[in-house]
């Protein structure tokens, strides 16, 4: 095991395999007892989405993986001394651990989705959804292709609208309208398969289907011949590592915002993808810095208005 494969172990993971167990889940923070000294009240904190812990007990000590695996190593056996090789050996031997996506918080948030409930799916008709499509540069036969209609109650406001529909993999849905994003639990990635699955010589990353969409319709409507992924949220990253490890990718191209959460995002996979043998990455945001997203590049080209 190298240093990046250890990084990108899951913290939450390790603690877990050792036997210890959260006092307090929160949305970006789960606290525990401190795992590498005694104390009474909970002051230790995970990240689950940067993968780091501080310990606010022990003068906000903190870091990643390896840095708590050097400091457990020093509470379990403090008569030896300890290095990273012997660190990295220890998490290697820790069956059932193994290197995921860092997921990255976004820096924009979409409406509270509690309330909603799915009424009815349909094919696309509705013309001011198609019309959002347009604007977008998105034609509607590459709508069809891979969206929805969906019919959306809201029991807050009593009212009914419509979205666009991506469905996930856990069988939720992805929703937009040109006034609302938002999705029916549960929150998921969306996988596709390319049209050479045989093959498996290259994976797509894109944040949103709007990105995956525009690529798809400067393709001419033609879909990929590798495999793509949509995250449908940059916290959704770590959900995106069974689709990738060990499955033989000979390349990954990513299709992250020019933003800090998504440069963020593009270091997170790039440390992941490192610890994949001969899976090089390929980021694609050069192709349109720059421009926020893909989406936005495309509709400068078609000279429309985002």
């Amino acid at each position: 095991m190298n240093i990046e494969q250890a990084k990108a172990i899951s913290i939450i993971d390790l603690l877990t395999k050792l036997g210890h167990k959260p006092v307090r889940t929160q949305k970006h923070r789960v606290r525990y007892l401190s795992p590498y000294r005694v104390e009474q009240t909970a002051s230790f904190d995970v990240h689950p989405g940067k993968n780091i812990w501080i310990d606010r007990g022990d003068g906000n000590k903190g870091g990643n993986t390896l840095d708590l695996a050097l400091q457990l190593m020093k509470f379990l056996t403090p008569e030896q001394e300890h290095n990273i090789q012997d660190a990295l050996r220890w998490l290697g031997n820790m069956a059932g651990l193994s290197p995921v996506i860092k997921s990255v918080e976004p820096d924009t948030y979409f409406e509270d989705d509690s309330a909603l409930s799915l009424t009815k799916i349909t094919a696309i008709e509705n013309s001011r959804l198609i019309e959002y499509l347009s604007d977008r540069g998105i034609p509607l036969s590459v709508g069809l292709k891979y969206l929805k209609q969906a019919l959306i109650y809201n029991k807050n406001s009593q009212k009914h609208f419509k979205t666009l529909a991506l469905r996930n993999d856990e069988k939720g849905w992805e929703l937009r309208n040109p006034v609302f994003k938002g999705c029916i639990r549960p929150k998921d990635v969306t996988f596709i398969r390319g049209k050479k699955p045989e093959q498996k010589k290259g994976i797509h990353l894109f944040e949103g289907f709007m990105d995956y969409l525009s690529v798809i319709t400067i393709n001419e409507g033609k879909g990929f011949r590798d495999d793509a992924i949509i995250l449908n949220s940059l916290s959704c990253m770590e959900k995106a590592t069974g689709y990738i490890k060990g499955y033989g990718y000979k390349v990954a191209y990513t299709w992250m915002d020019n933003d800090m959460p998504g440069k963020d995002a593009t270091a997170s996979l790039d440390a992941f993808f490192l610890t994949e043998s001969d899976l090089r990455h390929e980021p694609m945001n050069y192709m349109y810095e720059p421009y926020k997203d893909v989406n936005a590049w495309h509709i400068k080209k078609l000279g429309l208005f985002d």
